[in-house]
């Protein structure tokens, strides 16, 4: 199987990034569904910022990485990739390596610049 039989380049419709609360505050529910990846590259990329933002921002001085990670399941969001079978991003393949360095980029965060709804809102601006 190629590649492009994967869909890793693209598939009618596009790929999407569930938004899951792991609070519990939404139960089960996803806090929201974003669609419009046209690339799985693309919607993995903004999976893996998302995810690093929320760990973040669970984050205080001097936390220990455990802690960072206790802190993410308890009040975090995590972001699932639909559409990539065993291509997709997921959280559990970096959680421990994001808690145990704080980004030096703020690009690793910059989730906003991937969002392909920012596109659409772009297009709405022009009309």
């Amino acid at each position: 199987m190629s590649a492009l039989d994967t869909g890793l380049f693209g598939q009618q419709g596009g790929f999407a990034v569930r938004i899951m609360d792991l609070s519990g505050g939404n139960g089960a529910d996803p806090v929201e569904t974003i669609r419009g990846f046209q690339t799985l590259e693309h919607a993995n990329a903004f999976a893996r910022r998302y995810v690093r933002d929320s760990l973040e921002r669970c984050r205080s001085r001097g936390m220990a990485p455990d802690a960072v990670i206790a802190a993410w399941f308890a009040f975090g969001e995590d972001a699932e990739v639909l559409g990539g079978a065993e291509h997709a991003w997921r959280s559990a393949a970096e959680l421990t390596d994001f808690a145990a360095r704080p980004p030096a980029d703020p690009e690793d965060r910059n989730w906003r610049a991937l969002d392909p709804r920012r596109d659409q809102d772009d297009e709405e601006e022009e009309d």
